[in-house]
């Protein structure tokens, strides 16, 4: 016999390779594998949770089904290799084999625990106002260690400036459709105590604007861009994003023709003086005020979505030695100028490194700053927000606005490996808001009313119909402003982050 064998030994290697390729499972998934069903884990809202958890548990059904394809031998194939081995040579090779197998479970636990030691990189992304900051205190708070004394006094001043903004926008909105102050004596709000008002709260025109200065920065890091190449695709990927929107000259157009949106700014005080603090009070109670704020107009005029809190509160927040409190500080608004980090310990194995950006327009083009290696993104909607338009684009509806943004960011090459959670945010203003303002007008083809579970899954269903990438996408209907719902949200969020990890180190 040769070196090369007979004839036969070449036929019987040749079936049995056969044989061994066609046990091989199929390297490429097919489309039902690829697609994972997406389910939304909501606290609030019991209907959609109890109709996605089965979906769920199949899709983790059949992922286990798949992952033992690759696992370590088993014993028992052991023992039947070896059944007509003496009884001690059995033992010994099954202690053997356990010992392997001991070993593979153990290398496969450290892999694990070396990857989630790595911070794992979030951003949160989505338009002006969906909540994305009070998402990152709510996770300062849970995570971290809170807010330090000094903190909550450096939020002093925004809460006086969200209250003196509410008073602006409420004589705006009067103004706007030609509400009259009442005339009886019971009134005790005059036109003089309106201009005091306006003389406290507005900063003189200077001719200078806030986004002027940060288009200087914005210069500023063109030019950082400029001496390294690796941007000029990012840009491509910026323009993409921002291509649906209409340039700063157009949203200053649309300012002029709106007197809310003229270049008017709110001051930044440390002291609340309590004659302005009365004339708050008296103005939020008038009948007319009230008539309009539930009125059918209440869609064409801005009012922050916590003005009620803060007016309910007022007393105690113009009182001489006030500190701010958590809901105090999650219910403040102010605009993200730039971008905010923040790293967080979920477990001793998982970190998160998370970044909150500008929603506005203006403040997109900062985002290239943050592509490079993200894991994870989570894309804040704003779900009351359906009837309102952009403050810097008053022909923008806002929801319009975040199906563009959500499209572009989902489809960008950028993120082609990373997974998608979406906060349907401020679900209990969205149901309120239901009840009197039908979402059909808005969108003709939504047909099922005031229910708010069928509004819910409708605008979900826009969002997901956009996912051209097909990437994985993890819904939650959210209330950034509730702690505890957050905190199971987040609960969830970390299951889906170790999964996902052990699925790229090989585990499952």
């Amino acid at each position: 016999m040769g070196l090369c064998g007979s004839k036969e030994d070449v036929t019987n290697n040749q079936q049995q390779q056969n044989a061994t390729n066609s046990k091989k499972p199929n390297a490429i998934p097919n489309q039902k594998q690829r697609q994972r069903q997406t389910h939304i884990k909501d606290t609030t809202i019991n209907t959609i949770a109890n109709n996605s958890q089965k979906n769920n548990n199949n899709n983790n059904n059949n992922n286990n089904k798949v992952a033992t394809v690759a696992g370590p031998p088993t014993t028992t194939k052991l023992v039947t290799k070896i059944t007509k081995k003496s009884p001690s040579q059995i033992e010994q090779e099954n202690k053997i084999e356990k010992s392997k197998i001991n070993s593979y479970k153990k290398n496969a636990s450290s892999s694990s625990s070396s990857s989630s030691d790595k911070e794992t990189k979030v951003l949160l992304l989505g338009a002006g106002e969906s909540g994305k900051s009070t998402i990152l205190q709510q996770l300062k708070i849970l995570h971290g260690s809170g807010f330090s004394h000094d903190e909550l006094l450096e939020f002093i001043p925004i809460i006086y400036n969200n209250l003196l903004e509410i008073g602006n926008d409420l004589i705006i909105a009067r103004e706007k459709f030609n509400i009259p102050i009442e005339s009886s004596s019971s009134s005790s709000v005059t036109l003089i105590d309106i201009e005091k008002f306006k003389e406290f709260a507005l900063e003189p025109d200077n001719g200078t604007d806030e986004d002027e200065d940060e288009d200087d920065d914005d210069e500023n890091d063109d030019e950082d861009e400029d001496k390294n190449d690796k941007h000029t695709k990012e840009e491509e990927d910026n323009i993409e994003i921002r291509s649906n929107s209409n340039d700063d000259d157009d949203d200053d157009n649309n300012n002029n023709n709106d007197p809310k949106k003229q270049k008017t700014r709110i001051k930044m005080i440390s002291e609340f003086p309590m004659e302005i603090a009365n004339f708050l009070k008296a103005l939020w109670n008038l009948k007319t005020t009230q008539d309009l704020i539930k009125s059918n107009h209440r869609s064409d005029f801005y009012l922050m979505d916590s003005g009620q809190y803060f007016m309910k509160n007022l007393d105690r927040i113009v009182q001489p030695g006030y500190i701010p409190n958590v809901q105090d500080i999650l219910r403040s608004r102010h605009k993200t100028s730039g971008i905010f980090d923040l790293r967080i310990n979920m477990t001793s194995n998982l970190k998160l490194h998370l970044f909150d950006v500008g929603g506005q327009r203006s403040e997109r083009k900062k985002w290239i700053h943050c592509f490079d290696n993200v894991t994870l993104i989570i894309y804040c909607i704003s779900l009351s927000e359906y009837d309102q338009f952009l403050i810097e684009d008053s022909s923008q509806n806002r929801f319009q606005e975040s199906l563009i943004l959500f499209e572009n960011i989902i489809n960008s090459r950028w993120f082609a490996r990373t997974s998608v959670i979406l906060f349907l945010n401020k679900i209990d203003l969205f149901a309120e808001k239901l009840k009197k303002i039908p979402l059909e007008t808005y969108f003709p083809d939504y047909t099922g009313g005031q229910d708010i579970n069928k509004a819910t899954k409708y605008i979900l269903w826009r969002f997901m119909q956009l996912n051209r990438a097909n990437l994985t996408i993890y819904p939650h209907v959210t209330q950034a402003t509730d702690t505890s719902n957050v905190k199971l949200v987040f609960a969830a969020i970390k299951e889906t982050i170790l999964e996902n990890s052990l699925k790229d180190t090989g585990v499952l």
